[in-house]
Formats: structure tokens, C-alpha cells, sequence
């Protein structure tokens, strides 16, 4: 009997433990450029589609596709937070890349960090929330059509 008590004990603080790690949500405010220009980013983008974060100013809009959002996430598992989130910020942007080219746009403006619909403007750092394992960014912006420079 004490064995089986002991059983039930011993799994009940695990469940707990385990529980407390798949809540872990940690929000990161990460630099833009960073991920931007590490090697990850220049395989990921190629240059196609110019990005504009927060209120940074850019060139006359010519034409206007539309709000979208990218909201990817990633198997954090192994990797630091700071890898995984610069990870799936490049996936993000990546997606952002593949819709203005669909839509025929050259530029996507006014780009936020959206986090559960929570708007984070900033010119040079993103949002990314870290759990146990899996990294999640969201981003939303504007895919317009620019007068080049």
C-alpha cells in the first residue's frame, strides 16, 4: 500500500512539473536586424520585396493589396529561444515575401508585431513568445506597391 501511495505522489508532482513546462511563455523583444542579416536571412529572403517595420518612412505607394498576416511557429526543441525565435521570425518574413510576390506587391509597409491580435509597432524589434517547445512570431502589414528609390 505505502509503494502504491508513494506511486501516486511521485506522479502527481510530475504531471505538475510537466504542466508548469508546457506554460512557459516567455516573450522576447528581439532586434530586426540581427535576424535580418544572419545567414538564415539572406538564404531566406532574396532582396525581391522591400520591408518596412513600425512607422518607418518609405517611398510613395503606388497601389495597395491589403492587410495581411504571417503567424508561424516552430519546434523550439534543442534550439535556445533566441535561435528559435530568430527562426520563425525569418519564416514570418519569408511568408510576408511569398504573398507580396502573389499579389504582385514590392513592399510590404507599416509591418507590426500581432501576438495573440496584440499590435507591438517598433522600428527595430520584434515580438516572439517561447514555450517549452514550440516559438511563435506573428506579424501584419501592409502589401503595397512602391516607387522605387
Amino acid at each position: 500500500m505505502k509503494k502504491i501511495v508513494s506511486f501516486i505522489i511521485a506522479l502527481n508532482v510530475l504531471m505538475s512539473v510537466n504542466s508548469i513546462a508546457y506554460a512557459r511563455n516567455t516573450k522576447y523583444l528581439l532586434p530586426i536586424n540581427v535576424a535580418m542579416k544572419s545567414n538564415a536571412g539572406q538564404d531566406k529572403l532574396n532582396g525581391s520585396v522591400q520591408f518596412f517595420f513600425g512607422n518607418q518612412s518609405h517611398p510613395k505607394i503606388l497601389s495597395d493589396f491589403g492587410t495581411f498576416m504571417a503567424n508561424p511557429k516552430t519546434n523550439s526543441f534543442g534550439k535556445s529561444d533566441i535561435k528559435a525565435c530568430n527562426w520563425v521570425f525569418l519564416s514570418a518574413m519569408k511568408t510576408l515575401q511569398a504573398r507580396a510576390h502573389k499579389l504582385g506587391a514590392n513592399a510590404v509597409v507599416n509591418i507590426v508585431s500581432y501576438y495573440n491580435k496584440n499590435p507591438m509597432s517598433s522600428t527595430n524589434k520584434f515580438e516572439c513568445h517561447a514555450g517549452a517547445f514550440v516559438a511563435g512570431v506573428a506579424l501584419k502589414g501592409d502589401f503595397v506597391k512602391i516607387a522605387r528609390r
